[in-house]
């Protein structure tokens, strides 16, 4: 009697560690499932529908430029605007704090990266909104002036418009649109470095608090990809300044001839 009330018992515990195993298996293939599905949405939705609400950013500003430009552009002043040398250096106006955060107010072309790329450059650079673009850092230089005119962008997700940053060589062109200017600079060279080294965007480029005679483009982006361990950084100086109602400048006519 004794052995009959214990036997039957064992097979109970093994079903029951049967159950609890198999739960366990299903519940982790669910989660796996879960978590494949949002870096699907990290990787690819946030790709199509940022890429989209910028591209139609690029398009909205250009509408706006063309109706408000001016039926004839003011002479320019000597050895600025439509030269093939930037203008000569003056004094670093301050930075405008006045725009809010979140405006798109130019347009990024890097032929480098496709004879169509072009991107909204958006004051700040918060998570939130470099969803819209490619982002300037405030109180840095703005497009054409005297000191480190900053901007960062993503390398995946949200558009990925610096994806291929670690692609420029030196010399390549990189085109800021306003709308009044496009401010065409030259690459100089890169650097890796740590998220902490700020002085990369400094009016001077790694070195704070030195009076700036240039008028510089900094980019930044997260290195390498898929990773935030550090920075890729491209350094760029202003070559020449054309007024837009030129047109645009030789290097995008020939990217799109």
């Amino acid at each position: 009697m004794s052995a009959q009330a214990v036997g039957p018992a064992r097979p109970y515990r093994r079903s029951t560690l049967q159950a609890v195993a198999s739960g366990l298996g299903e519940a982790l293939l669910t989660l796996g499932v879960l978590v494949l599905l949002f870096v699907a949405w990290q990787l690819w939705w946030t790709d199509l529908t940022s890429g989209r609400a910028q591209q139609q950013t690029v398009e909205e500003l250009q509408r706006a430029w063309q109706v408000s430009a001016p039926a004839q552009p003011e002479p320019a002043p000597a050895g600025a605007p439509g030269t093939a040398a930037a203008p000569a250096p003056g004094p670093s106006p301050a930075a405008d704090t006045a725009l809010p955060q979140g405006r798109a107010f130019a347009i990024l072309h890097v032929p480098r990266f496709g004879e169509d790329y072009a991107v909204p450059v958006v004051e700040g650079t918060t998570a939130e909104v470099l969803k819209d673009g490619v982002g300037h850092y405030r109180r840095t230089a703005g497009p054409g002036e005297v000191g480190n005119f900053a901007l960062a962008g993503h390398r995946v997700t949200y558009g990925r418009p610096f994806h291929d940053i670690a692609e420029l060589r030196e010399g390549d062109p990189v085109v800021v649109a306003t709308a009044t200017d496009f401010f065409t600079y030259r690459v100089r060279g890169h650097e890796i470095v740590s998220p902490s080294a700020v002085e990369v965007i400094a009016p001077v480029p790694n070195r704070p608090g030195a009076e700036p005679t240039e008028r510089l483009l900094t980019m930044t982006a997260c290195h390498p990809i898929n990773s935030a361990r550090q920075r890729y950084i491209v350094h760029a100086v202003l070559e020449s300044v054309r007024p837009r109602a030129d047109g645009p400048p030789p290097v995008l006519q020939r990217a799109r001839s």
